[in-house]
């Protein structure tokens, strides 16, 4: 069994290097509190943090995770909605200019949904969860019907982030910054294999990668 040791010992050199007493990252934090610019809807899956992933800086990001980094509609104010409150404190309290959907390849959340073929055990959350992408599963099955598991899944996992793209839509108080140009809403898709970053344009209706190498 692994040991919480090296989270202590990656805290240790963490403070060593953020609350140094040159150090002015956190102070200024502490000070004048935060001011991120930028909306991470990213997965809980390990591999793909987006802090790490960007080379941000403390106070940089504001990130909610989940699994396949989904967004779901605006709804009734029914249950805990942790996603949609999130969204709301960072829209409408941080003021962020951007939000990004990040999805990601190899997606354990999107490929469940695919091997299940949309159907839920009630007494699973996740697949509860999961069936805010059923309309992307549904679309890739009937255009990609010939393609193999892994082609379909990659699919899924780039359609289930325009799924959570026009669900951001759906807030009246992301919809109006949008309009306004107080707000920017961008589609992003990190295939771990290659290390490369894509981004969804809407021209072509494709994802494009971001940096020409």
């Amino acid at each position: 069994m692994s040991s919480t040791n090296q989270l202590i010992e990656g805290f240790a050199r963490f403070r060593g290097n953020h609350f140094a007493a040159e150090d002015v990252v956190y102070r200024h934090l502490v000070e004048h509190g935060q001011t991120p610019k930028f909306l991470i809807v990213g997965c809980c899956d390990s591999r793909v943090d987006p802090a790490l992933i960007f080379d941000c800086a403390p106070g940089d990001l504001f990130v909610i995770r989940n699994v396949a980094n989904l967004v779901p509609p605006a709804e009734d104010r029914v249950g805990h909605h942790g996603t949609t409150a999130a969204l709301e404190y960072g829209v409408r309290i941080l003021g962020v200019e951007h939000i990004v959907v990040f999805g990601h390849a190899r997606c354990a959340g999107i490929q469940n949904l695919m091997q299940t073929g949309g159907a839920s055990n009630p007494n699973s959350f996740i697949d509860d969860w999961m069936s805010l992408a059923e309309s992307a599963r549904v679309s890739v099955i009937e255009d990609f019907a010939d393609a193999g598991a892994a082609r379909q899944q990659r699919e899924c996992e780039q359609r289930a982030v325009l799924v959570s793209l026009n669900n951001l839509q759906t807030f009246p108080w992301i919809a109006q910054r949008v309009a306004e140009g107080k707000l920017k809403l961008h589609g992003w898709y990190f295939e771990i294999e290659s290390g490369q970053l894509l981004g969804y344009n809407a021209a072509t209706r494709q994802f494009e990668k971001l940096l020409a190498s």
